[in-house]
């Protein structure tokens, strides 16, 4: 063997140590963390976690999917999740790995579809050929977020006036809404703090949601 492929050898090797170390630490972060918070850890992979959340588009990329490093229990009067996501594309040659963080908190009132995210130079070109979003009367929250939903009626229930002050001066996550639950991300792994600013945000937008809304889509549910 050549001094070259030895060299290359070393090299591999300590790139793999420093993962697993690096892997390590972050498991036991994390674990500190859920359980200053009261939340049970379980660091092992979930394969059947998107089939528990299969609305959110975020948790059905690729295959090979499972979350990991599950934080869950109760947050305030409200179930959460958070963990990590990995899911892979392509294959052979070509496969790659994906991993991003998140965070799931369950809603006390029925919710609907509604899809919150960064807006992109990709969206304006969009728009240019008629890939439109909603917009809405703060010109500030329209060219700072794309929002997407069946409902537009929905969609200016949920995000009025306070609720867009709110996120455009809180970090940045794409937000989801399914029936029961809202999920935030973000294309990368959090750390701690970014975890508890996902959860913040979200609370944010439940907590702000008018009572006329939660009134009707509780009667809603109820009459289905």
């Amino acid at each position: 063997m050549s001094m070259s492929y030895v060299l290359l050898a070393i090299a591999v090797a300590i790139l793999i140590g420093c993962a697993v170390w690096a892997g390590g630490r972050r498991r036991k972060a994390l674990e500190a963390w859920a359980a200053a918070h009261g939340l049970a850890f379980h660091p092992g992979r979930d394969r059947r976690f998107d089939s528990r959340f299969g609305s959110f588009g975020c948790l059905k990329r690729g295959h090979s999917r499972c979350a990991y490093h599950i934080a869950e229990g109760r947050w305030g009067e409200r179930q959460v999740m958070a963990f990590d996501y990995r899911y892979v594309t392509g294959s052979g040659k070509n496969q790659q790995t994906h991993t991003f963080s998140s965070v799931i908190l369950e809603s006390n009132v029925p919710l609907q579809q509604l899809r919150i995210r960064s807006e992109t130079v990709f969206d304006r070109v969009g728009e240019f050929f008629g890939v439109d979003d909603i917009d809405f009367e703060s010109a500030a929250f329209s060219r700072a977020f794309h929002v997407q939903a069946q409902s537009k009626r929905w969609a200016y229930d949920v995000l009025h006036q306070r609720t867009m002050e709110f996120l455009l001066a809180s970090p940045r996550f794409s937000i989801e809404f399914d029936e029961r639950n809202a999920i935030a991300w973000r294309e990368h792994r959090f750390d701690v703090e970014a975890f508890e600013a996902a959860i913040g945000v979200l609370e944010g937008i439940l907590e702000r949601l008018p009572e006329y809304v939660i009134r009707r889509e509780r009667e809603g549910k109820e009459l289905k």
